[in-house]
């Protein structure tokens, strides 16, 4: 924790001389993520949701490096994904509904971006890294909660519960795309991020002593612990305001 405060106070300082130096960006942009998650003896299908963000960043005079903050809204988690059922009835296929497994998140994230001249004019590519501070806005676990109450078979998902869910998180930002400008001060951005969480978004402890009232025997609870992985595709626009000085 430590050292991400001091990465931090060190992009603070390198930002404060870019905005001196050569001006600022800034944004909204988002598109679709792509939800993984590790759940301890359970292999989880994708979840494709999406995410929205706003975004500042440095400009130097060359445009060649910058670094950035941004806070964004991001729906992670993990799906369940059945196959195709025959009904003899009909004779015909169905496939029962997807449960998904959503984190709401709000997402703060610094860091610093090296940039390239890619092609003809002033497109620029780049590679990105931060460091992220997620907040844990609210689940659907409550679904899976009531069905755990009807029915003791889906103790293994994981429950509605503050204590297992963790609010804060952290992790890192890596990634790189496009700096298109359409005009001096307008311009569009295509970025392609992976985004690993370094902490549990949930953990829960094994719970022993779980009345089964199918057997009436007592049963134990595993542990589980969830982890956060996103991919994410997002598009753009950025505006630009330049600081020129005149002697």
């Amino acid at each position: 924790m430590k050292r991400g405060i001091l990465f931090l106070l060190i992009l603070a300082t390198m930002g404060a001389q870019g905005l001196a130096q050569g001006g600022f960006a800034f944004g909204i942009k988002g598109g679709p993520t792509i939800g993984l998650q590790q759940w301890e003896g359970f292999e989880q299908d994708p979840l494709f949701k999406y995410h929205g963000i706003a975004f500042i960043e440095s400009i130097s005079e060359e445009n060649a490096f910058g670094v950035f903050a941004q806070l964004g809204y991001h729906q992670k988690g993990s799906a369940i994904r059945n196959r195709n059922f025959f009904n003899n009835l009909n004779n015909q296929f169905f496939r029962p509904p997807a449960q998904e497994f959503i984190f709401e998140n709000l997402s703060l994230t610094a860091g610093a971006k090296q940039k390239f001249p890619f092609g003809n004019g002033d497109t620029k590519a780049y590679y990105a890294l931060g460091i992220r501070l997620d907040y844990t806005l609210g689940t659907n676990l409550d679904i899976y909660t009531r069905w755990i109450e009807a029915n003791p078979a889906y103790a293994i998902y994981p429950i509605d519960d503050t204590q297992f869910i963790r609010e804060i998180n952290y992790g890192i930002m890596l990634g790189g795309g496009l700096e298109i400008p359409f005009s001096e001060l307008v311009g569009a951005v295509v970025e392609f991020t992976v985004n690993p969480d370094f902490s549990y978004q949930y953990e829960q402890p094994e719970i022993p002593n779980v009345l089964d009232p199918y057997t009436g025997n007592s049963r134990t609870i595993p542990q589980r612990r969830i982890r956060n992985l996103t991919f994410e595709l997002t598009v753009g626009f950025r505006f630009l305001r330049k600081v020129e000085y005149i002697d």
